[in-house]
């Protein structure tokens, strides 16, 4: 006798640069989320969809939850919040390879609020100490009654198998929610503007990487195998317009050669890429603009 499909929906939180997005694109098997080790990459909710016969998982990467220092920041942290009361089990995801802090004592007691089985997750295990391991279970184990405690590591998948089978058990009799193929839901052209975005953060200074918004303005088959992409880059001031270009335009040159190696393994077709640079001051405080970059406030 066949099973009852089993359906459910998992928000993945914690602070910023907790490795989320590389957990997300581990347990989906593919790049949907941009990564770095810069805090603060993710600024959407962003859905991964695992599906086999008997189950459908849909997990939501959610931004860091930090300090807001703008409207964007305010909205990145309402995001995350939002999702907690809204899945079947919500994923904690503390670094283990940094001390506890402030950050983690707001996300607790925000997490003592809601009523959704919480998981904490252990990330980055494969950078500790196996010595340290027990104490850290045991101290985060006195912070609050966890449904699970799982040590991981999101870079290499240690511990994944374990995580998926506990998540499980919290899953409900329900329908499919997206078609079998699905890994996300994601349109593709947010998915080319993300993968412009995580090479700017990679190769621009430290001013750079939340000051950046990119929005794919033209994107057509120009052959059977060219796809012509034209990609708007906005920062805040004319100098980063400067630092992102580049002297002779060496930088940009290199974060579109960058971007369209990525662009094209997504869309299974040689890319022709083209990168504009535009200025909008204080867009990341201004709510017209960041409606029009798709940040919208929550």
């Amino acid at each position: 006798m066949k099973k009852e499909f089993r359906s459910g929906f998992v928000s993945l939180v914690g602070r910023p640069n907790a490795g989320k997005s590389t957990l997300l694109n581990y347990m989906i098997g593919q790049k949907i989320a941009i990564t770095s080790d810069k805090p603060q990459t993710t600024r959407n909710r962003i859905v991964g969809v695992i599906t086999n016969d008997e189950w459908q998982m849909v997990l939501l990467d959610t931004p860091g939850i930090h300090k807001p220092k703008d409207k964007l920041g305010d909205s990145m942290v309402k995001v995350a919040l939002n999702t907690l009361n809204e899945v079947d089990v919500v994923y904690y995801l503390i670094d283990g390879s940094v001390p506890f802090g402030g950050g983690d004592a707001f996300i607790i007691q925000k997490l003592k609020e809601v009523k959704t089985p919480v998981f904490l997750l252990l990330n980055k295990i494969d950078l500790l100490d196996k010595n340290k391991l027990l104490p850290m279970i045991d101290f985060y184990r006195a912070k609050r009654d966890w449904q699970e405690i799982v040590p991981v590591s999101a870079l290499k998948g240690e511990n994944i198998n374990s995580l998926l089978e506990a998540t499980l058990g919290h899953m409900q009799k329900g329908p499919q929610y997206y078609p079998e193929d699905a890994l996300t839901d994601q349109p593709e052209r947010v998915l080319i503007a993300e993968l412009v975005r995580e090479k700017v953060i990679e190769t621009t200074r430290e001013e750079i990487p939340h000051s950046v918004a990119v929005i794919v303005e033209h994107m057509e088959s120009r052959t059977d195998d060219l796809v012509y992409i034209g990609v708007s880059i906005y920062v805040e001031r004319d100098s980063q317009k400067g630092i992102l270009i580049g002297k002779n335009g060496d930088k940009l040159k290199v974060i579109g050669s960058r971007a369209r190696l990525d662009i094209e393994k997504l869309l299974g077709n040689r890319v022709f890429l083209e990168l504009w640079v535009k200025v909008k001051t204080d867009w990341r405080n201004r709510d017209s603009l960041l409606n029009e970059l798709g940040y919208r406030q929550k």
